[in-house]
């Protein structure tokens, strides 16, 4: 699974308005993207009364092995922004701890949830579920403009970010000023190489499959497998379907089409 990295960059332009698309400063804060944490940020800054405009490449629902399981925390955190109902209606599971095997024995570890009310537990699901609800959350605030586009580049002026450009549905180029803009993208993300020279080692893959009526041994437990030669992990993502994520070394995926990656 990919390291995420948050930029926080001033921008050197002020805000004047909440304007139509492309309008110079129309907005507090320019978020690149939507997905969980930046809806979620877009969602609490919007609250808290500025005017947010979200910039998002694909607003179809996502298809990703990655952000599927909610810790405690993370759902305590919902509570607290005041998406909790996020994790409703998507078949969502409650994730209770972690069974751990590994040369034949194993343990259970449980959360330590004796101190609070009996809701508060893990979720796993599917991660595009959840980013839909989070921006259908978002997309009801009067302050949030969301966007569909490509963010192309960062615009730079006496070494201050000035702007964005990008591109929208339309092919128009287009370019956003706000004083703050956010940028919370994956490693290998242009915009973060345009930023830095981040040093990028890939020593393994996850490698996803959803299994389909599929009984684990601890039912609402995350199952780890400290395999020979990388762990195997195994969890609910509805109530019809296991994720299993198998770590493959190596910097190279196996082939899907040679048979290397079934083998």
């Amino acid at each position: 699974m990919k390291p995420y990295i948050l930029y926080l960059i001033d921008f050197s332009a002020s805000a004047k308005g909440f304007g139509a698309p492309g309008d110079d400063c129309c907005a507090d804060v320019v978020v690149v993207g939507a997905g969980v944490a930046r809806a979620a940020l877009a969602h609490t800054l919007a609250k808290d009364g500025r005017r947010v405009h979200v910039i998002e490449r694909d607003f179809t629902e996502p298809d990703r092995i990655v952000g599927e399981l909610l810790q405690p925390g993370g759902y305590l955190k919902l509570i607290e922004l005041g998406l909790q109902d996020c994790v409703e209606e998507i078949d969502a599971q409650r994730v209770l701890g972690y069974a751990l095997y590994k040369d034949g024995k194993n343990t259970r570890l449980s959360y330590p949830l004796e101190k609070f009310h009996s809701n508060v537990a893990g979720r796993s699901f599917h991660n595009g579920r959840f980013i839909m609800r989070m921006r259908e959350k978002i997309s009801t605030l009067p302050n949030v403009r969301l966007e569909q586009g490509t963010v192309t580049s960062l615009i730079e002026e006496n070494g201050t970010v000035r702007s964005i450009h990008y591109k929208n549905t339309a092919g128009e180029e287009l370019e956003a000023f706000a004083p703050l803009t956010i940028v919370c993208d994956a490693f290998f993300s242009n915009l973060r190489r345009s930023l830095c020279n981040p040093k990028v080692d890939v020593p393994s893959h996850f490698v996803g499959l959803v299994l389909e009526n599929c009984d684990l041994p601890l039912a609402n437990h995350g199952h780890v497998i400290l395999a020979d030669p990388s762990p195997i992990l195994f969890y609910p993502i509805s109530s019809t379907e296991v994720r299993r994520l198998v770590d493959v070394p190596g910097q190279k995926l196996p082939s899907v089409a040679n048979g290397e990656m079934a083998k």
